[in-house]
């Protein structure tokens, strides 16, 4: 989950540089920032292990506390396995890490949906002191379930993400687990989940720290709002966000009609298709008791096409 602002676990990522440089470019202290290491996903020079062999002999590894994939080479097609054979193979020497992301890439670098994955979960088995995780792309994804004691954070960015990961990490045992956002997708790229594969993340007894809950970019946003007006998790919240999809006055009516949201700190709607009654009713319910509600449109428009209204969550291809 590198934020808007470039950072991750509170660090300012940082390029490691490329082939070219020759060492030339002073590095920060290798404790100082988040390392974002990258190949090219076009006719690369070097190959993403080739890439962060240079970054092993110029960092002292055992001070890495945040690192970031970026692109490697052909991510339209091939996945991450040796990159996460080569992770696995330094972690004696990663002693300090305790954030790890898979993926950054841009849509220059390679659309989130291109971006090919696999089995990501061996580098949750492999560094059981990680505190936060996350992944960009659905593409081929798998997440069998795991358990892990020390994760805080979990991110997975998508623009389709396959039911299987979605049931994987709803069934996972992540008792520290306190953030967990989910870029469901839509079906148009493989975001094949239904409300029932989300359902133990609602029940909420696997995840008892859990006080940030995003299950957002999704074309079932209804759905899931509705199933949320009930569900026990929600008691615990801090931050719902149900943002970037498919939401509409269906949705949010169900949500007012649910258990009171009122202890929120915030409620993220973004990107909705919420009508301007329905919306001053959010408010009008909500912001009195000092919720932080995001109800911007942005880029929600519906499209009339063959007698049909079409609706688009924000992040697809």
């Amino acid at each position: 989950m590198v934020g808007d602002d470039n950072t991750w676990f509170g660090l300012q990522v940082h390029d490691f540089p490329g082939p070219d440089d020759k060492g030339r470019t002073p590095l920060p202290d290798a404790d100082a920032v988040a390392w974002r290491v990258s190949s090219d996903t076009y006719d690369a020079e070097e190959s993403w292990p080739e890439a962060f062999a240079r970054f092993a002999a110029a960092v002292d590894l055992g001070k890495v506390r945040a690192l970031v994939v970026g692109a490697w080479e052909d991510a339209y097609e091939q996945g991450p396995e040796e990159i996460i054979r080569t992770i696995l193979d330094s972690r004696a020497r990663l002693t300090s890490l305790r954030a790890l992301f898979l993926g950054d890439m841009e849509s220059e670098e390679c659309e989130i949906s291109w971006i090919t994955q696999g089995d990501v979960t061996p580098l949750l088995d492999g560094f059981p002191e990680l505190e936060a995780f996350g992944v960009r792309g659905g593409t081929r994804l798998a997440f069998p379930a795991v358990t892990h004691r020390r994760l805080r954070t979990l991110a997975v960015e998508s623009g389709g993400m396959p039911a299987q990961a979605v049931r994987g990490i709803a069934t996972s045992d992540l008792p520290a687990l306190e953030v967990l956002d989910l870029w469901l997708g839509t079906d148009q790229y493989g975001g094949d989940c239904a409300i029932e594969d989300v359902a133990p993340i609602l029940e909420g007894s696997r995840l008892p720290g859990l006080r940030h809950l995003g299950l957002r970019n999704s074309d079932i946003e209804d759905a899931i709002a509705t199933a949320v007006a009930s569900a026990p998790v929600v008691a615990r919240l801090d931050v719902l966000d149900l943002s970037m999809g498919v939401l509409t006055d269906e949705g949010a009516t169900a949500l007012l009609g649910g258990q009171p949201l009122t202890h929120l700190k915030k409620l993220d709607l973004h990107h909705n298709y919420i009508s301007e009654p329905m919306q001053r009713r959010l408010r009008d319910t909500l912001e009195p008791a000092g919720v932080v509600l995001d109800l911007d449109r942005g880029h929600a428009e519906e499209d009339e096409w063959d007698g049909r209204t079409w609706r688009f969550v924000a992040v697809g291809e």
